[in-house]
Protein backbone atom coordinates (compact mmCIF):
# COMPACT_ATOMS: atom_id res chain seq x y z
CA UNK A 1 0.00 0.00 0.00
CA UNK A 2 1.37 3.52 -0.29
CA UNK A 3 0.82 4.41 3.33
CA UNK A 4 3.30 1.44 3.86
CA UNK A 5 5.57 2.38 1.33
CA UNK A 6 5.89 6.38 2.57
CA UNK A 7 6.50 4.96 6.20
CA UNK A 8 9.41 3.11 5.11
CA UNK A 9 10.65 6.31 2.99
CA UNK A 10 10.06 8.33 6.33
CA UNK A 11 12.28 5.69 8.39
CA UNK A 12 14.72 5.43 6.09
CA UNK A 13 15.30 8.76 5.86
CA UNK A 14 18.25 10.43 7.94
CA UNK A 15 18.43 13.31 10.20
CA UNK A 16 18.98 16.69 9.04
CA UNK A 17 22.32 17.73 8.11
CA UNK A 18 23.40 21.07 8.93
CA UNK A 19 26.13 21.49 6.86
CA UNK A 20 24.29 21.63 3.81
CA UNK A 21 23.78 25.03 4.37
CA UNK A 22 27.69 26.10 3.49
CA UNK A 23 30.96 24.67 4.13
CA UNK A 24 31.59 28.31 5.37
CA UNK A 25 29.14 27.96 8.61
CA UNK A 26 31.30 24.79 10.87
CA UNK A 27 28.76 23.30 13.06
CA UNK A 28 31.27 24.21 16.18
CA UNK A 29 29.94 27.74 14.92
CA UNK A 30 27.04 27.60 15.98
CA UNK A 31 27.85 25.47 18.79
CA UNK A 32 29.71 28.22 20.56
CA UNK A 33 27.10 30.85 19.30
CA UNK A 34 24.65 28.91 21.42
CA UNK A 35 26.77 28.48 24.50
CA UNK A 36 28.14 31.90 24.47
CA UNK A 37 24.76 33.33 25.00
CA UNK A 38 23.21 30.88 27.12
CA UNK A 39 20.68 29.05 25.36
CA UNK A 40 21.74 25.60 24.36
CA UNK A 41 18.95 23.19 24.45
CA UNK A 42 18.74 20.46 27.34
CA UNK A 43 15.94 18.54 26.72
CA UNK A 44 15.73 17.14 23.52
CA UNK A 45 13.35 19.17 20.92
CA UNK A 46 12.30 19.07 17.40
CA UNK A 47 13.59 22.85 17.05
CA UNK A 48 17.23 23.09 19.93
CA UNK A 49 18.96 26.37 19.36
CA UNK A 50 21.07 25.06 17.11
CA UNK A 51 18.80 24.49 14.23
CA UNK A 52 16.60 27.63 15.15
CA UNK A 53 19.86 29.56 14.80
CA UNK A 54 19.78 27.58 10.85
CA UNK A 55 16.03 28.16 10.50
CA UNK A 56 16.55 32.07 11.18
CA UNK A 57 19.35 31.90 8.27
CA UNK A 58 17.02 30.51 5.96
CA UNK A 59 14.34 32.70 6.52
CA UNK A 60 16.16 35.32 5.17
CA UNK A 61 17.06 33.55 1.77
CA UNK A 62 13.82 32.01 1.48
CA UNK A 63 11.36 35.38 2.44
CA UNK A 64 8.97 34.57 -0.24
CA UNK A 65 7.54 31.82 1.43
CA UNK A 66 5.79 31.46 4.87
CA UNK A 67 7.90 30.06 8.56
CA UNK A 68 5.85 26.97 8.57
CA UNK A 69 7.18 26.24 4.32
CA UNK A 70 10.20 26.38 5.09
CA UNK A 71 10.48 24.60 8.02
CA UNK A 72 8.55 21.52 7.10
CA UNK A 73 8.61 21.68 2.97
CA UNK A 74 11.36 23.64 1.47
CA UNK A 75 14.34 22.50 4.07
CA UNK A 76 13.02 20.17 6.58
CA UNK A 77 15.05 21.87 9.45
CA UNK A 78 13.02 20.09 12.12
CA UNK A 79 14.13 17.10 13.82
CA UNK A 80 12.11 13.65 12.54
CA UNK A 81 9.72 12.44 15.44
CA UNK A 82 7.61 9.51 15.23
CA UNK A 83 4.37 11.27 16.64
CA UNK A 84 4.51 13.94 14.69
CA UNK A 85 4.55 15.15 11.09
CA UNK A 86 5.17 18.68 10.93
CA UNK A 87 5.99 21.57 13.67
CA UNK A 88 2.90 23.63 14.71
CA UNK A 89 3.27 27.31 14.37
CA UNK A 90 3.45 28.68 18.05
CA UNK A 91 6.19 25.36 18.56
CA UNK A 92 8.23 28.03 16.15
CA UNK A 93 7.56 31.06 17.87
CA UNK A 94 8.36 29.44 21.20
CA UNK A 95 11.76 27.93 19.31
CA UNK A 96 12.63 31.69 17.98
CA UNK A 97 11.59 33.60 21.67
CA UNK A 98 13.54 30.86 23.53
CA UNK A 99 16.90 31.27 21.33
CA UNK A 100 16.89 35.38 20.82
CA UNK A 101 19.30 37.18 19.21
CA UNK A 102 22.39 37.05 20.75
CA UNK A 103 23.50 33.42 19.21
CA UNK A 104 23.15 35.59 15.58
CA UNK A 105 24.76 38.16 16.87
CA UNK A 106 27.83 36.04 17.95
CA UNK A 107 27.75 33.90 14.71
CA UNK A 108 27.43 37.39 12.41
CA UNK A 109 30.76 38.83 14.08
CA UNK A 110 32.69 35.73 13.92
CA UNK A 111 31.73 34.39 10.20
CA UNK A 112 32.23 38.07 9.33
CA UNK A 113 35.25 38.58 10.89
CA UNK A 114 36.81 35.33 8.77
CA UNK A 115 35.24 35.64 5.56
CA UNK A 116 36.33 39.09 5.05
CA UNK A 117 39.65 37.90 5.68
CA UNK A 118 39.32 34.99 3.40
CA UNK A 119 41.35 35.94 -0.04
CA UNK A 120 41.55 39.42 1.26
CA UNK A 121 44.65 40.06 -0.55
CA UNK A 122 43.27 39.03 -4.00
CA UNK A 123 40.74 42.28 -3.30
CA UNK A 124 43.49 45.05 -1.68
CA UNK A 125 44.36 48.09 -3.51
CA UNK A 126 47.97 49.14 -3.23
CA UNK A 127 47.95 46.80 -0.69
CA UNK A 128 45.10 48.37 1.60
CA UNK A 129 41.82 46.79 1.86
CA UNK A 130 38.66 48.95 1.05
CA UNK A 131 35.46 49.60 2.92
CA UNK A 132 32.59 51.84 2.53
CA UNK A 133 30.43 53.27 5.60
CA UNK A 134 27.38 54.33 5.26
CA UNK A 135 24.08 54.15 7.35
CA UNK A 136 20.48 52.56 5.93
CA UNK A 137 16.84 51.98 7.42
CA UNK A 138 14.75 48.94 8.02
CA UNK A 139 10.42 48.84 7.88
CA UNK A 140 9.53 47.10 11.24
CA UNK A 141 5.90 45.25 11.41
CA UNK A 142 3.74 48.17 13.04
CA UNK A 143 3.14 46.57 16.42
CA UNK A 144 3.26 48.37 19.72
CA UNK A 145 6.54 46.87 21.15
CA UNK A 146 8.48 48.10 17.75
CA UNK A 147 6.84 51.57 18.06
CA UNK A 148 7.96 51.77 21.22
CA UNK A 149 11.23 50.64 21.06
CA UNK A 150 12.46 52.07 17.20
CA UNK A 151 10.07 54.89 17.12
CA UNK A 152 9.17 56.07 13.57
CA UNK A 153 10.47 59.52 11.10
CA UNK A 154 8.44 62.20 11.71
CA UNK A 155 6.14 63.51 8.50
CA UNK A 156 4.71 66.54 7.84
CA UNK A 157 2.47 69.16 10.57
CA UNK A 158 3.74 66.87 13.31
CA UNK A 159 2.52 63.86 12.11
CA UNK A 160 4.03 59.88 12.60
CA UNK A 161 5.28 57.51 10.51
CA UNK A 162 3.33 54.87 9.10
CA UNK A 163 5.57 52.19 10.07
CA UNK A 164 8.22 51.75 12.81
CA UNK A 165 12.17 51.62 11.21
CA UNK A 166 15.22 51.09 12.63
CA UNK A 167 18.50 52.65 11.46
CA UNK A 168 21.57 50.86 10.56
CA UNK A 169 25.34 51.88 9.68
CA UNK A 170 27.51 49.38 7.99
CA UNK A 171 31.11 48.98 7.09
CA UNK A 172 31.13 47.17 3.62
CA UNK A 173 33.86 45.43 2.31
CA UNK A 174 34.07 47.11 -1.26
CA UNK A 175 35.21 44.59 -3.56
CA UNK A 176 33.34 41.46 -2.53
CA UNK A 177 30.39 43.19 -1.00
CA UNK A 178 30.33 41.60 2.53
CA UNK A 179 29.16 43.19 5.52
CA UNK A 180 31.92 43.38 7.90
CA UNK A 181 30.62 45.13 10.94
CA UNK A 182 27.54 46.65 12.05
CA UNK A 183 25.19 49.18 14.07
CA UNK A 184 21.72 48.84 14.23
CA UNK A 185 19.04 50.06 16.75
CA UNK A 186 16.20 52.59 17.10
CA UNK A 187 15.47 55.19 14.47
CA UNK A 188 16.23 58.12 16.73
CA UNK A 189 19.89 56.80 16.91
CA UNK A 190 22.29 59.53 15.33
CA UNK A 191 24.80 57.57 12.41
CA UNK A 192 27.36 59.85 13.52
CA UNK A 193 27.22 57.69 17.28
CA UNK A 194 26.57 54.63 15.04
CA UNK A 195 29.88 55.27 13.14
CA UNK A 196 31.71 56.19 16.26
CA UNK A 197 31.34 52.74 17.73
CA UNK A 198 32.71 50.72 14.24
CA UNK A 199 35.44 53.09 14.19
CA UNK A 200 37.62 51.34 16.86
CA UNK A 201 36.66 48.00 14.90
CA UNK A 202 38.02 48.83 11.66
CA UNK A 203 41.03 46.35 10.16
CA UNK A 204 44.12 48.06 10.12
CA UNK A 205 46.10 48.01 6.67
CA UNK A 206 42.75 49.89 5.15
CA UNK A 207 41.11 52.55 3.16
CA UNK A 208 37.32 53.73 4.43
CA UNK A 209 35.38 55.86 2.33
CA UNK A 210 32.77 57.59 3.73
CA UNK A 211 29.74 59.77 3.00
CA UNK A 212 29.98 63.15 3.46
CA UNK A 213 27.29 63.27 6.24
CA UNK A 214 30.30 61.55 8.50
CA UNK A 215 32.67 64.42 8.27
CA UNK A 216 33.83 65.02 11.67
CA UNK A 217 36.66 65.25 13.81
CA UNK A 218 36.14 62.97 16.03
CA UNK A 219 35.50 60.36 13.55
CA UNK A 220 38.12 60.34 11.01
CA UNK A 221 40.90 61.54 13.95
CA UNK A 222 39.66 58.42 15.63
CA UNK A 223 40.31 56.60 12.66
CA UNK A 224 44.00 57.55 11.67
CA UNK A 225 44.67 57.26 15.22
CA UNK A 226 47.60 54.77 16.57
CA UNK A 227 49.72 52.79 14.30
CA UNK A 228 47.03 50.78 12.75
CA UNK A 229 48.03 51.95 9.26
CA UNK A 230 43.97 53.14 8.94
CA UNK A 231 43.16 55.94 6.43
CA UNK A 232 39.93 57.81 4.75
CA UNK A 233 38.36 59.32 1.87
CA UNK A 234 35.26 61.66 2.42
CA UNK A 235 34.15 64.43 0.60
CA UNK A 236 33.98 67.86 1.90
CA UNK A 237 30.76 69.82 2.20
CA UNK A 238 30.13 72.73 1.12
CA UNK A 239 30.69 75.39 4.21
CA UNK A 240 34.30 73.53 5.37
CA UNK A 241 36.67 75.87 6.16
CA UNK A 242 40.55 75.40 5.99
CA UNK A 243 43.68 77.42 5.68
CA UNK A 244 45.84 75.60 2.86
CA UNK A 245 49.32 73.77 4.37
CA UNK A 246 51.27 72.90 1.06
CA UNK A 247 50.55 71.71 -2.06
CA UNK A 248 49.57 72.30 -5.48
CA UNK A 249 46.15 73.87 -6.64
CA UNK A 250 43.39 70.82 -7.14
CA UNK A 251 45.86 68.37 -4.80
CA UNK A 252 46.83 70.56 -1.37
CA UNK A 253 47.60 69.89 2.22
CA UNK A 254 44.69 71.86 4.36
CA UNK A 255 44.72 72.15 8.03
CA UNK A 256 41.04 72.46 9.31
CA UNK A 257 40.37 73.29 13.23
CA UNK A 258 38.24 71.03 15.83
CA UNK A 259 35.28 72.98 16.90
CA UNK A 260 35.30 73.64 20.79
CA UNK A 261 32.08 71.31 20.79
CA UNK A 262 33.80 68.39 20.11
CA UNK A 263 36.63 68.99 22.02
CA UNK A 264 34.82 69.02 25.09
CA UNK A 265 32.61 65.64 23.76
CA UNK A 266 36.18 63.97 23.00
CA UNK A 267 39.06 65.82 25.07
CA UNK A 268 41.60 63.87 23.59
CA UNK A 269 41.36 65.39 20.01
CA UNK A 270 43.72 68.15 18.75
CA UNK A 271 43.12 71.69 18.41
CA UNK A 272 43.83 71.44 14.37
CA UNK A 273 43.84 68.04 12.00
CA UNK A 274 45.15 68.00 8.45
CA UNK A 275 44.08 66.35 5.16
CA UNK A 276 44.60 66.25 1.64
CA UNK A 277 42.33 67.85 -0.20
CA UNK A 278 42.06 66.70 -4.34
CA UNK A 279 39.62 67.89 -6.30
CA UNK A 280 37.34 65.95 -8.97
CA UNK A 281 35.19 66.38 -11.32
CA UNK A 282 32.61 63.69 -12.11
CA UNK A 283 30.48 63.02 -15.56
CA UNK A 284 28.08 65.57 -14.80
CA UNK A 285 30.82 68.23 -14.74
CA UNK A 286 30.44 68.70 -11.12
CA UNK A 287 33.02 70.06 -8.97
CA UNK A 288 33.93 67.63 -5.81
CA UNK A 289 37.09 68.24 -3.62
CA UNK A 290 37.38 65.02 -1.67
CA UNK A 291 39.99 64.96 1.63
CA UNK A 292 41.68 62.05 2.80
CA UNK A 293 44.75 60.89 5.07
CA UNK A 294 46.67 59.30 2.12
CA UNK A 295 49.29 61.82 2.03
CA UNK A 296 51.75 59.93 -0.30
CA UNK A 297 51.41 62.14 -3.66
CA UNK A 298 54.33 59.11 -5.48
CA UNK A 299 51.91 56.13 -4.35
CA UNK A 300 48.01 57.70 -4.31
CA UNK A 301 47.45 60.07 -7.35
CA UNK A 302 44.47 61.81 -7.58
CA UNK A 303 43.46 59.71 -9.48
CA UNK A 304 43.76 56.72 -7.57
CA UNK A 305 41.65 58.81 -4.90
CA UNK A 306 39.04 59.93 -7.27
CA UNK A 307 39.00 55.92 -8.44
CA UNK A 308 38.77 55.02 -4.64
CA UNK A 309 36.00 57.27 -3.95
CA UNK A 310 33.60 56.49 -7.05
CA UNK A 311 33.41 53.09 -5.89
CA UNK A 312 31.78 53.87 -2.70
CA UNK A 313 28.25 53.65 -4.63
CA UNK A 314 28.75 50.16 -4.10
CA UNK A 315 27.63 50.07 -0.87
CA UNK A 316 24.18 51.45 -2.42
CA UNK A 317 24.17 48.15 -4.47
CA UNK A 318 24.85 46.15 -1.44
CA UNK A 319 21.98 48.13 0.45
CA UNK A 320 19.46 47.44 -3.11
CA UNK A 321 20.59 43.51 -3.34
CA UNK A 322 19.96 43.32 0.97
CA UNK A 323 16.61 45.19 1.30
CA UNK A 324 15.04 44.30 -2.38
CA UNK A 325 16.05 41.66 -3.76
CA UNK A 326 16.68 39.29 -0.71
CA UNK A 327 13.36 40.55 1.01
CA UNK A 328 11.43 40.18 -2.16
CA UNK A 329 10.45 44.17 -2.45
CA UNK A 330 8.77 42.91 0.84
CA UNK A 331 10.54 45.57 3.16
CA UNK A 332 8.67 44.95 6.48
CA UNK A 333 10.23 42.50 8.26
CA UNK A 334 8.68 39.33 9.38
CA UNK A 335 8.80 40.06 13.34
CA UNK A 336 6.30 41.57 15.67
CA UNK A 337 9.06 41.94 18.38
CA UNK A 338 11.87 43.62 19.50
CA UNK A 339 14.01 40.84 19.88
CA UNK A 340 12.59 39.15 17.47
CA UNK A 341 13.76 42.18 14.93
CA UNK A 342 17.20 41.82 16.05
CA UNK A 343 17.34 37.98 15.62
CA UNK A 344 16.20 38.41 12.17
CA UNK A 345 18.10 41.47 10.84
CA UNK A 346 21.33 39.12 12.07
CA UNK A 347 19.65 36.60 10.09
CA UNK A 348 19.52 38.56 7.51
CA UNK A 349 23.22 39.76 7.33
CA UNK A 350 24.29 36.10 7.60
CA UNK A 351 22.48 35.46 4.36
CA UNK A 352 23.44 37.84 2.45
CA UNK A 353 27.27 37.46 3.39
CA UNK A 354 27.16 33.38 2.39
CA UNK A 355 25.59 34.57 -0.85
CA UNK A 356 28.07 37.18 -1.49
CA UNK A 357 31.23 35.05 -0.07
CA UNK A 358 30.15 32.29 -2.53
CA UNK A 359 29.78 34.94 -5.49
CA UNK A 360 33.77 36.12 -4.64
CA UNK A 361 35.38 32.51 -4.66
CA UNK A 362 33.37 31.85 -7.81
CA UNK A 363 34.82 35.20 -9.74
CA UNK A 364 38.48 34.19 -8.19
CA UNK A 365 38.04 30.78 -10.01
CA UNK A 366 36.87 32.30 -13.04
CA UNK A 367 39.66 34.92 -13.13
CA UNK A 368 36.54 37.77 -12.73
CA UNK A 369 35.55 40.05 -10.47
CA UNK A 370 32.83 39.96 -7.92
CA UNK A 371 31.08 42.99 -9.56
CA UNK A 372 30.99 40.82 -12.99
CA UNK A 373 28.30 38.20 -11.27
CA UNK A 374 24.99 38.80 -11.31
CA UNK A 375 23.66 38.55 -7.19
CA UNK A 376 20.15 38.29 -8.06
CA UNK A 377 20.80 35.45 -10.67
CA UNK A 378 23.29 33.90 -8.37
CA UNK A 379 20.61 34.01 -5.22
CA UNK A 380 18.12 32.17 -6.92
CA UNK A 381 20.72 29.67 -8.11
CA UNK A 382 22.00 28.83 -4.30
CA UNK A 383 18.22 28.94 -3.31
CA UNK A 384 17.39 26.06 -5.93
CA UNK A 385 20.70 24.27 -4.86
CA UNK A 386 19.56 24.26 -1.21
CA UNK A 387 16.20 22.83 -1.99
CA UNK A 388 17.32 20.27 -4.13
CA UNK A 389 19.67 19.10 -1.56
CA UNK A 390 17.29 19.18 1.29
CA UNK A 391 14.69 16.89 -0.98
CA UNK A 392 17.36 14.20 -2.33
CA UNK A 393 19.13 13.88 0.68
CA UNK A 394 22.51 14.72 -0.51
CA UNK A 395 23.98 15.49 2.73
CA UNK A 396 27.70 13.40 2.36
CA UNK A 397 28.00 14.96 -1.15
CA UNK A 398 28.03 18.32 -0.35
CA UNK A 399 31.72 19.12 -1.22
CA UNK A 400 30.41 18.40 -5.06
CA UNK A 401 27.51 20.26 -4.66
CA UNK A 402 29.00 23.24 -3.67
CA UNK A 403 31.76 22.79 -6.95
CA UNK A 404 28.97 22.38 -9.05
CA UNK A 405 26.87 25.63 -7.86
CA UNK A 406 30.24 27.66 -8.03
CA UNK A 407 30.13 26.61 -11.77
CA UNK A 408 26.93 27.89 -12.33
CA UNK A 409 27.63 31.05 -10.21
CA UNK A 410 30.78 31.81 -12.79
CA UNK A 411 28.08 31.78 -16.20
CA UNK A 412 26.00 34.16 -13.97
CA UNK A 413 27.60 37.58 -15.38
CA UNK A 414 25.69 40.90 -15.21
CA UNK A 415 24.86 41.49 -18.63
CA UNK A 416 26.02 44.91 -20.48
CA UNK A 417 22.67 46.81 -21.29
CA UNK A 418 23.28 48.91 -24.69
CA UNK A 419 23.36 52.83 -24.22
CA UNK A 420 19.84 55.18 -25.06
CA UNK A 421 19.40 54.82 -28.77
CA UNK A 422 16.40 57.39 -28.69
CA UNK A 423 16.57 60.98 -27.06
CA UNK A 424 14.25 61.16 -24.09
CA UNK A 425 11.02 62.55 -24.49
CA UNK A 426 7.83 63.69 -22.31
CA UNK A 427 5.28 61.48 -23.04
CA UNK A 428 1.65 62.83 -23.27
CA UNK A 429 -0.70 62.08 -20.74
CA UNK A 430 -3.49 59.91 -21.66
CA UNK A 431 -6.74 60.37 -21.05
CA UNK A 432 -9.03 59.21 -18.15
CA UNK A 433 -11.85 59.12 -19.85
CA UNK A 434 -13.21 58.32 -23.09
CA UNK A 435 -13.20 61.33 -24.93
CA UNK A 436 -16.88 61.93 -27.69
CA UNK A 437 -16.10 63.71 -30.20
CA UNK A 438 -19.12 65.74 -32.10
CA UNK A 439 -19.35 66.22 -35.96
CA UNK A 440 -19.76 69.41 -36.70
CA UNK A 441 -22.51 70.95 -39.22
CA UNK A 442 -21.01 71.89 -42.30
CA UNK A 443 -24.08 73.42 -43.65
Amino acid sequence: MLADDLTCLAELQQPVDLNRLGEHLPYEWIEKAVQASGVASIRRRRLPAQQVVWLVIALALYRHQSISEVVDDELDLALPARDASFVSKSAVTQARQRTGAAPLAWLFRQSACNWVAQDQAQFQFKGFSLFAMDGTTLRTADSAANRDHFGAPAGVHGRVGSYPQLRAVTLTAIPTHLVRDVEFGPYDINEMLSAGKLVPRVSGNSITVFDRGFLSAQILCNLVAGEQNRHFIIPAKSNTCWDVVAGQPGDQTVRMRVSPQARRKCPGLPEFWQARAVVSVDTRGRQRILLTSLTDRRRFKPADIVACYERRWQIETSYHELKQSMLGMALTLRSQTVEGVYQEVWGALIAYNLIRLEMAKAALEAGRTPEDLSFIRAFHTIQYEMTWAAATRAYGKLPALLKRLRERLKQLSNEKRPGRTCARAVKSRPFRYTVRYLKRDLN
